[in-house]
């Protein structure tokens, strides 16, 4: 193994990225060296570099939706092999806060994220923690399984998890792309019916149906409203999820819910909903929840959901751009070029 590989690099300062040779890391104890096969190219990777999202570190590589296989073993590591195929988890528990302390890890409440608090996967190698890796089958393909660390995970947690959507529950997805496609998705695994999808893009409300969706609506309608009524036999959605993360988005969808209904937050920005006037949130008791994330071991649920074929995520890699031209994949990512659904990283 050479000494050194190419990485992306985030200069938070200037906030401009470069391609730099930097040092292979070396897994310390409980950790492994993991040579990156994919990483995707998230959103979040735009907020860190357009200042959304606030820098942790002066310099930092990017990319937290990483597979590949197992290059080198830390002290104490057992269980893995060089050569195995694995996905990284995205973010590091403290392993000493009080939720930590009682094995909340998925709680924790000082989490440091890849790529913001430590590297990422933009990159040929990535350092991991040992027990947060996950198994990919065989007949799971790489380039989809390094999606399942978030574009997939964290809508996977949102539906099961967060709202714990039932079977035959009306749900609603405002913003059908990276993540709120697999939202359709999943919210189908389920069994929630109706599912109504909400964008602004036709070709986007086309794949929805493609992909699951019953019914796909034009977030600027002025029948919004009266669609989805009628679309739920007048009762609404019993769960709505805010992919997106603007005012209007998080507004529409609280607005679509019926009496007791869940709205589900998953996208983020620096907007400042409102909740309206008090005495109808709580005459409709109406229920906000936020959502980050996911617990590892739904990355290993999803993977057998893969491998088995019941979760199908064939159209869900958009595009792969070399680690060269990262940058040119931050910008098709940045203008929607295609409305990309996850584009990613080949080192």
């Amino acid at each position: 193994m050479p000494d050194t590989m190419r990485a992306q690099r985030f200069y938070s300062d200037t906030r401009t990225i470069a391609v730099e040779d930097v040092p292979i890391p070396e897994p310390g104890p409980g950790e492994v060296l993991v040579k990156v096969a994919f990483c995707g190219i998230c959103h979040s990777d735009l907020s860190l570099i357009n200042g959304t999202f606030p820098s942790q570190l002066p310099v930092v590589t990017q990319g937290h939706e990483t597979s590949g296989t197992v290059a080198k073993l830390g002290p104490g590591v057992t269980g893995w092999t060089e050569g195995d195929r694995v996905v990284v988890a995205a973010g590091k528990p403290c392993l000493s806060c009080p939720n930590c302390m009682r094995g909340d890890l998925s709680n924790c409440l000082r989490i440091q994220l890849m790529a913001f608090a430590y590297d990422g996967g933009w990159a040929e190698y990535t350092v991991a923690q040992a027990f947060g890796l996950t198994r990919v089958p065989d007949n799971v393909p790489l380039e989809q399984a390094a999606i399942l660390a978030d574009a997939v995970s964290t809508p996977f947690g949102a539906v099961v998890r967060t709202a714990a959507v039932g079977v035959g529950e009306s749900v609603g997805v405002w913003g059908v792309g990276g993540l709120g496609t697999h939202m359709v998705q999943l919210a189908r695994l389920v069994g929630a019916a109706p599912i109504i999808a909400v964008d602004v893009k036709p070709a986007i409300l086309e794949r929805a149906l493609a992909v699951g969706a019953d019914y796909a609506f034009d977030a600027r309608d002025d029948d919004l409203a009266a669609k989805i009524a009628e679309a739920t036999g007048g009762r609404n959605l019993d769960v709505a999820f805010d992919a997106v993360g603007i005012k209007s988005t998080f507004e529409q969808a609280l607005n679509s819910l019926t009496v007791g209904g869940r709205m589900v937050g998953v996208g983020m920005s620096a907007d400042t909903p409102d909740i309206g006037p008090t005495a109808f949130f709580n005459l409709f008791k109406r229920q906000v929840l936020g959502h980050l994330g996911y617990q590892n071991a739904d990355i290993g649920t999803l993977a057998t959901l893969v491998s088995r074929g019941r979760l199908d995520l064939s159209r869900s890699i958009s595009a792969i751009v070399p680690l060269e031209d990262v940058a040119a994949g931050i910008d098709k990512l940045d203008r929607a070029d295609g409305d990309p659904i996850r584009i990613l990283v080949q080192p």
